[in-house]
């Protein structure tokens, strides 16, 4: 189905689109049939209402709106705009009532409102009385900031800017000046406020330009009416800042320079920039610069842009919007005039080009905006100079600043620009210890409240006063020496600090922040706010800090690497078999004996060995068995001598000699295995650099760590392929680098990840760590310094010129390396020496030999003494076996000859044998020890051979009674 849906709608997709189209036509033209309704309806007569300060404004005011029915681009055809206008009064009172009798009786559908000759009221009644209806109210002349407040003046827009405004080219001048920093004095009224309010945030926004942006370093307030400045001159004379931003009434701005002439402080080397009211106090300093806004007396040029802004609005709107009649009279209360909002926002719209007084647009507040002024020196009292101008460039389409800048007076009569700052002399210099770049230890009384040559006194930064005995310290290192050098080379004095709680500084929310702001602590606070002049330590310079100091070039290039202990030998009780593997141990063990196997079988069956060989000297010698065959290959293998047992047959022989040839090869591979992990062996890294799987790895038993807040912490939050890793060591993090890198050198810490320069140093002094991978990270150590201040284009020169010269290098044999990098290689190019752990192995393996052999001399006794008691009962078996046979062969010899002499047969019976022989109780079950000669011998003495012989059953000798009835006493080869 949906298949059909589609062809379907493929197929009728033209039609669809023809017929949306024929729609939305018909649509379009009853909406423009239906508007044009609307708006046929609206009406054609619109009437302007004046309050003006002259009866010339008003004529003239009368005069542009009936030039402006004749001007077809503002107006629409068959429209017809009048003028109404009266005078201001100077009680506001009256000036409202007017406005309700006069203007507001009449419809007006705007107001266009003058200053009053006397007072400042006015205005803001009018705007009052119209804003109410929402009757839109354009003043030509009222600058003062609480009208662009929408919710008091509902209905208010203005050709004029308001003073604030002149905030926007201070901060152009500023920077076309290169002036910095600069000291805000304002008085406490609305304007003032609001004036320091636009130029902070305008400082701040102009640009992505961060050493660029201005900096207030102090502000100075004060309420109006002055009669006196000198404790608010005091402060600023201790500042840096040199250059004064001031807005001020006429009357209070003659007090205050007043005061600073005073004081010289209207001399050679300050800088003063007011506003235009200020310009005009009576006793303004030589070589003040001011700002006049154009045509800001010119009340005519002002009228003449409102009524065309005001045709341009009307006319838009009656082409689009219904238009309702404006309030006929100021009794009704209730009622609201909605085109009077409507007309209020389309008035906002309108930009003006080519108005009389440049270019008229209004902001969101119904403020003028694009005005332009002119830059003003002051050159003499009564002699006030134009030298430059802020005006709209059309091509760029934008405000800009010409200047003519050698046409400047500047204070003191001087034709060069002021530096605008005073150049301290004596710096407050901050620092922590971090080895080797600054060592620390405590003053002891034994040194006489001195320090070494070498040394520098160090106390805690805000140490306080309260405390009895506050502990001192002495600095030394490698930025102790460079403070020194650069102290002699650009003339300054310091007085140098460590750091108030041991850290370079973290950008983080403070606890007792009720506001949830971050603030910096450590080194970076103490610039940031202004405690401090300069830090001089290994401060890792990065876009953080940056953006909040302001950092010399590197004096140091460093990145980030990793500190590792190397990893110890595996000297084991068994480090001798550490050359083969328990594979290859197990198969050499087990060819011995398939070898030795081989050889017994290869000779025990060989036509040439079967059988016992003569030798030459007469003796025995029997064919090689599987004890003679396993001693022979365990010989072989082991390089032993070999005292017999040795094959005879060809074939066994040949095998022998290729056992030989492998009992060589494996000896000598073991030999150069053992020397390499042995003597050769050099540890290597567990890590293999930042990109080792194992660091990323949360799965990995593997710590690792760095410092909270420092700048590497800051590297790894800042990428994000790392952020697994340091979820992972966020936890482990350590509050020094102290802590860490005793915990590596104890083996609590696998790896612990911190400026190269650093571990460098800590690797070239203990050669058992070890800094793993390539450095990443790359950055440099700077001097750290104020936004803005003096010293840094002298300090960033100066470090350049020790590049050059050697001097830092210098400082890097000296307090980095050490000369220990070469005790380390030389270390690590030498043989390690053989010691007991390495060979205990071999030792232990020697006295379980002794142990062994010793219990099997015990069991080789044991057995003889078992064996001797055992030959001792055969042997006296066999003697009464002999004895008894020597009686039955004198019997048979004395029967044989009774029988030939006639002699009466013997009689042989049990009472007649020896009580000796019939004590005995045990049979004797063998006589195999017996040879077989003296088993056949009929001769009992003949001698016993001593050898191991096979008996027969055949050889039992029986014994009878001489009548041939049962035996008295049967006698078995098998008894004992």
């Amino acid at each position: 189905m949906s298949k059909i849906f589609k062809v379907q709608f493929s197929i009728m997709k033209p039609v669809s689109s023809v017929f949306l189209l024929f729609l939305f036509s018909i649509f379009y033209c009853k909406s423009e049939n239906i508007e044009k309704e609307n708006t046929d309806n609206n009406p054609y007569e619109f009437h302007i209402g004046g309050v003006l300060s002259s009866n010339a404004s008003e004529d003239y005011f009368k005069l542009t709106i009936e030039h402006l029915n004749f001007n077809t681009p503002f107006m629409k055809p068959g429209n017809t705009f009048y003028a109404h206008s009266i005078k201001m009064d100077p009680n506001p009172i009256k000036t409202a009532l007017n406005v309700c009798k006069q203007l507001i009786v009449r419809r007006v559908y705007a107001v266009i409102v003058s200053h009053p000759q006397i007072g400042d009221l006015s205005p803001a009644a009018v705007s009052y009385t119209s804003g109410f209806y929402h009757i839109p109210v354009i003043g030509i002349s009222s600058r003062d900031s609480a009208f662009s407040d929408k919710n008091i003046h509902v209905s208010f827009l203005r050709t004029v800017p308001p003073y604030s405004h002149q905030a926007e080219v201070w901060v152009e001048l500023l920077k076309y000046f290169n002036y910095l920093k600069v000291i805000f004095i304002h008085s406490s009224d609305t304007d003032g406020r609001a004036f320091v309010g636009r130029f902070q945030t305008t400082s701040q926004n102009q640009g992505d330009d961060i050493e660029k942006k201005v900096q207030v370093e102090a502000v100075i307030e004060f309420e109006p009416g002055l009669s006196f400045f000198d404790n608010q001159l005091n402060e600023m004379k201790n500042a840096q800042a040199r250059v004064y931003l001031m807005y001020a009434s006429k009357i209070d701005a003659a007090v205050v320079f007043r005061d600073a002439a005073k004081r010289n402080m209207t001399e050679a080397g300050y800088v003063w920039i007011v506003t235009e009211q200020a310009l005009d106090a009576s006793n303004v300093p030589e070589g003040t610069i001011g700002l006049k806004l154009v045509n800001a007396s010119n009340e005519l040029a002002h009228i003449y842009d409102s009524i065309y802004i005001l045709a341009s609005a009307i006319t838009d709107m009656n082409r689009t919007k219904t238009i309702t009649p404006p309030p006929a009279d100021c009794d009704n209360s209730g009622a609201i005039w909605d085109t009077g909002k409507t007309l209020f926002e389309y008035i906002k719209k309108q930009v003006y080009k080519d108005g009389h007084t440049g270019k008229v647009a209004f902001d969101n507040n119904g403020d003028r905006i694009y005005a332009e002024y002119d830059i003003v020196n002051v050159k003499e009292v009564a002699n006030k100079d134009a030298i430059g101008k802020y005006y709209f460039n059309n091509d760029l389409n934008k405000m800009k600043l010409r200047l003519n800048e050698s046409n400047i007076i500047w204070p003191g009569r001087l034709k060069k620009k002021p530096e605008g700052f005073m150049i301290p002399t004596h710096l407050k210099v901050l620092t922590i210890e971090e080895k080797p770049f600054v060592y620390v230890r405590p003053l002891k009384k034994d040194d006489g409240n001195s320090c070494n040559s070498d040394e520098i006194m160090c106390p805690l930064y805000n140490t306080s006063s309260k405390v009895l005995d506050p502990i001192v310290y002495c600095c030394k290192g490698y930025c102790i020496d460079l403070l020194v050098e650069l102290s002699e080379t650009i003339n300054f004095t310091y007085s140098l600090s460590l750091s108030p709680d041991g850290q370079f500084g973290n950008y983080e929310i403070r606890n007792n922040s009720a506001s949830g702001k971050k603030e910096w602590n450590g080194l970076i606070g103490e610039i940031v706010y202004e405690r401090a002049d300069m830090i001089l330590a290994p401060l890792t310079i990065n876009p953080e800090r940056a953006e909040f100091i302001e950092f010399s070039k590197p004096f140091k290039y460093q990145g980030i690497t990793i500190l590792e202990k190397k990893p110890s030998r595996s000297s084991t009780l068994v480090s001798f078999l550490q050359p083969f593997s328990h594979t290859l141990w197990v198969l050499v063990m087990g060819s011995v004996h398939v070898v030795a196997l081989v050889l017994y079988l290869l000779d025990r069956f060989s036509p040439f060995a079967r059988f016992k060989l003569i030798n030459a000297d007469g003796t025995e010698e029997d064919a090689l068995n599987l004890s003679s065959a396993t001693w022979f290959a365990w010989g072989v293998l082991l390089n032993s001598g070999i005292g017999e047992g040795t094959p005879r047959s060809f074939s066994a022989r040949v095998l022998g000699m290729v056992w030989a040839g492998f009992a060589m090869i494996i000896v000598a591979s073991y030999t150069a295995n053992l020397a390499a992990f042995l003597v050769l062996e050099r540890p290597k890294t567990k890590l293999s650099g930042i990109n080792d799987a194992r660091l990323r790895s949360t799965m990995e038993n593997l710590t690792c760590a760095t410092v909270k807040g420092s700048a590497v912490d800051m590297y790894f939050r800042r990428q994000v392929e790392l952020s697994n890793m340091y979820r992972t060591m966020e936890a482990n993090n350590y509050e020094t680098a102290e802590d860490a890198i005793r915990d590596v050198k104890n083996d609590k810490l696998m790896a612990f990840i911190w400026d190269s320069s650093r571990l460098e140093f800590e690797a070239a002094q203990d050669c058992q760590l070890v800094t793993a991978g390539e450095l990443f990270g790359r950055s440099g150590y700077g001097v750290g310094l104020q936004k803005g201040s003096p010293w840094s284009e002298s300090v960033t020169l100066s470090i350049l010129d020790f590049h050059e010269s050697g001097f830092m290098e210098s400082l890097d044999d000296k307090w980095i390396f050490q000369g220990r990098v070469e005790q380390c290689e030389d270390q690590e190019k030498t043989p390690n020496t053989l010691g007991l752990k390495n060979m205990a192995g071999v030792f232990i393996l020697v006295a379980v030999g002794i142990v062994v052999g010793m219990v099997l001399i015990v069991i080789e006794i044991g057995y003889k003494k078992h064996h001797v008691r055992k030959q001792n009962r055969l042997q006296l078996a066999r003697n009464y076996g002999q004895t008894w046979r020597a009686i039955v062969q004198k019997r048979k010899m004395m029967r044989m000859q009774g029988r030939t002499s006639g002699v009466g047969a013997l009689s042989l019976s049990v009472e007649a044998l020896p009580r000796s022989v019939l004590n005995i109780q045990s049979p004797i079950r063998s006589i195999e020890t017996l040879p077989r000669t003296c088993r056949n011998s009929p001769s009992p003495t003949r001698a016993w051979s001593g050898r191991q012989m096979v008996h027969r059953k055949s050889d039992d000798i029986p014994l009878r009674s001489p009548i041939g009835g049962p035996p008295q006493l049967h006698f078995h080869n098998n008894l004992m």
